[in-house]
């Protein structure tokens, strides 16, 4: 089954761009388009889509508050891949901070756009940049860190965290500590059963946050 992608952009030209790459690959079907975040909902529900790639500045709803309302909204809620042209932006963090499972760079290579979505689809892996772990570091607070501590993560899950956060896959994982796949993939959902988490990227944001992880830290 191929992967289905609905593009959300309020640039039909970036649209067109998008459905042009995508398409040329076997694996993967765009199966909608819409202009703005607020047409995403209805789209999701007739589509089901396996990823949708949204633009996270948009006139009427923007991809943060789309991002929102699809998790809020729809049950088994597609990956929702933010589209963006500045990784830096404080509205492409707010987005992943929604629940948004990785970004898109809109100046991205034809090769690096298909990899983000098969990424993105496979949930195993996650696309969070330097700027943005800085950016997750600086929104840190005592707050942050007091919900970090009552996780009261194994040393085994913080190991197994901190790979997650440099953006290792479950394989990868599994070959740098020695375990079997199956053992890390249930040492990654206690993980994020702990924080609360919906995906990988919600936990890394929370190890940012907390100061569990600093930037630069193991890369």
């Amino acid at each position: 089954m191929p992967i289905t992608v609905l593009l959300v952009d309020d640039d039909a030209l970036v649209r067109a761009g998008l459905r042009a790459i995508l398409e040329a690959q076997p694996d993967i079907e765009v199966v909608g388009e819409a202009a703005d975040g607020a047409a995403v909902i209805p789209l999701v529900r007739q589509l089901r889509p396996d990823v949708v790639a949204m633009d996270v500045r948009m006139p009427l709803m923007d991809g943060i508050e789309a991002t929102r309302a699809v998790l809020r909204t729809v049950p088994e809620p597609p990956k929702i891949l933010v589209v963006t042209t500045f990784e830096e932006d404080e509205y492409v963090y707010g987005a992943l901070r929604a629940g948004a499972d990785g970004f898109l760079l809109k100046r991205a290579r034809p090769a690096e756009i298909v990899h983000a979505v098969r990424l993105v689809a496979e949930g195993e892996s996650l696309l969070f940049p330097a700027a943005l772990r800085n950016l997750a570091a600086a929104h840190g607070n005592e707050q942050a860190r007091q919900s970090f501590d009552k996780a009261a993560l194994t040393e085994r899950e913080g190991e197994v965290l901190r790979l997650i956060a440099r953006g290792l896959t479950n394989a990868e994982i599994a070959a740098r500590l020695h375990l079997g796949t199956e053992t890390v993939k249930t040492h990654v959902s206690a993980v994020l059963a702990k924080l609360g988490a919906r995906d990988r990227t919600q936990a890394v944001i929370a190890a940012y946050e907390s100061g569990f992880v600093a930037p630069g830290s193991g890369e």
